[in-house]
């Protein structure tokens, strides 16, 4: 039979057209790195030499950019045909800490977006998840780094995730017009909203990347774990999640500012750069807003009590046992502050201690000294490393570790990592990621031995078990109790001969509650 030229191009459109519907058709078993989402394909890459299959800057929420910025996350718009996710999207507006390195899309506001790794790609594996939160302070940070790689943990059977969310003025930028607008009369917290769009995500999305959203366990160190402090808290994600992980910082040191406070801090800041308005300051680059935020004394955002994200203070919100009831992991470093966080420029003497711990404490120095000892330099300089690690960090850390304890009912395991890097004299803030998400070898900076490998591995192992059953239990390890389970309370100490001890650091801890306590009464 003839074919007529008309037929030909019939012919010839049917296959195109049968060619496009085939890039939006499910997931084969042929193509593993092609999942339909929610809003649509999207097409991944397979690492050659572990087999893990990767989906980088996944968007999970609109760009906040133009009348979206200072606005909660809205849905992402669906998209026709395949996005390529090959790359890490942009980070959000910032300037990175020195020990930042990016492998993302440069920067910018347009910075919504997660990563996936997966060992598989079949609805039916259900695997468990791990969604991990970076820290910087809430004002760097961002989910290419290196260091949270998620390929090791999918290696161990595991669904990895790590999340970008914005930071500084543009994640918690609080200011009356944006909470006359908000439909919640709230502003601020904007970061931590993308953090719940992000979980949100992933309970509609991570079956198809082989997890169960049954099993998502949320992780993240500094602000990342003050992060999940609050995402245990509120009531916007507290039942997104089966477990999580805080590696030094909690949102409980002390009470956060409220709203109000937030708010006037927003109209000083808009003030400054001459914006008398809201769409003033929508009107505004992006780099006039963030460099204006990081000039010497300019004001700085975080999180605020706003009744909405908190309705209540967190300490309060632990305190009554409205928090999550997870298992939780947490834990700190041995030195996550130096000692001139206490004695300044001044020689490690005992008389210099004792001056400087009574100018910080006035009437409170003797119940100080006597927990935070300094009889002899060596140990001036221990104290002083120890107190300045509780008042930077440690602190907070152990009051949700102790809230958690008491009200959460669940298992809670607690650890002190003490391992230093390669010419370090002690773990320093941030040290342990690289051994706890099985990434040393992504860190060239320093010479790695077989003992920090054999310290990465079992602090992993430790890692990968707790999100996979809440335990972080396995063969060949030592034997990890859970510290609310009996009447002495029972610390892992990771280092290169990792050993459970008994808590002997609590009354100092009770002492700097009660001194925070009365300081609050007293309105200080």
């Amino acid at each position: 039979m003839e074919v007529s030229p008309l037929n030909t191009s019939l012919l010839l459109i049917l296959f195109a057209v049968l060619f496009m519907q085939s890039a939006l058709l499910p997931v084969q078993a042929s193509d593993p790195n092609r999942v339909k989402t929610e809003n649509g394909v999207i097409e991944g890459t397979t690492n050659a030499v572990s087999g893990i299959h990767e989906f980088k800057g996944i968007p999970y929420a609109q760009p906040p950019v133009g009348d979206l910025r200072w606005k909660a996350p809205q849905p992402v718009i669906n998209w026709s045909g395949v996005l390529q996710t090959h790359d890490f999207g942009p980070q959000g507006m910032q300037h990175p800490f020195g020990d930042m390195v990016f492998r993302s899309r440069g920067m910018s506001e347009d910075c919504l977006y997660l990563n996936v790794w997966s060992p598989k790609t079949s609805r039916k594996a259900k695997l468990p998840v791990l969604v991990y939160f970076y820290g910087g302070g809430f004002v760097s940070g961002d989910g290419s780094e290196p260091r949270y790689d998620g390929e090791s943990m999918a290696t161990k059977g595991i669904v990895a995730v790590t999340v970008n969310y914005r930071l500084g003025v543009f994640g918690f930028f609080a200011y009356p017009a944006l909470s006359a607008e908000s439909p919640n009369h709230v502003s601020g917290n904007y970061g931590l909203l993308d953090q719940n769009a992000a979980l949100l995500w992933v309970q509609r999305n991570i079956s198809q990347f082989g997890g169960d959203p049954k099993k998502v366990t949320i992780a993240g160190e500094s602000a990342g774990s003050f992060s999940v402090s609050a995402q245990m808290a509120s009531p916007l994600s507290k039942n997104l999640i089966a477990g999580a992980i805080g590696e030094s910082g909690a949102l409980l040191g002390r009470d956060l500012a409220p709203l109000s406070d937030g708010e006037q801090k927003g109209v000083q800041f808009a003030a400054s750069l001459g914006a008398n308005s809201l769409a003033d300051l929508r009107a505004l680059p992006g780099s006039e807003l963030l460099d204006a935020a990081f000039k010497p004394g300019a004001i700085g955002f975080g999180p605020v009590y706003d009744g909405y994200f908190f309705p209540k203070q967190p300490r309060d919100i632990y305190a009554a046992g409205d928090q999550a009831h997870v298992p939780l992991l947490v834990g700190w470093n041995s030195q996550e502050g130096g000692p001139d966080g206490i004695l300044g420029k001044d020689a490690p003497t005992p008389d210099n201690y004792t001056k400087d711990i009574t100018a910080l404490y006035k009437d409170r120095a003797p119940d100080i000294l006597a927990q935070y000892p300094g009889a002899t330099s060596d140990e001036v300089v221990q104290s002083a490393t120890s107190l300045s690690s509780d008042r930077f960090i440690a602190f907070g850390t152990w009051k949700w570790f102790d809230e958690q304890c008491a009200t959460g009912g669940k298992p809670v395991y607690r650890y002190f990592f003490s391992r230093p890097r390669p010419g370090a004299s002690g773990a320093v803030h941030s040290a342990e990621i690289e051994y706890a998400l099985g990434n040393l070898s992504t860190n060239t900076v320093y010479p790695w031995s077989t003992d920090d490998f054999n310290v990465s591995s079992e602090m992993q192992s430790y890692f990968a078990n707790f999100v996979k059953k809440g335990d972080p239990n396995g063969a060949g390890l030592p034997n990890w109790a859970p510290a609310n389970s009996g009447d002495a309370v029972q610390i892992m100490h990771i280092d290169v001969n990792s050993q459970l001890q008994p808590d002997t650091t609590r009354n100092r801890y009770v002492l700097l509650d009660q001194i925070y306590v009365a300081k609050k009464a007293a309105g200080q």
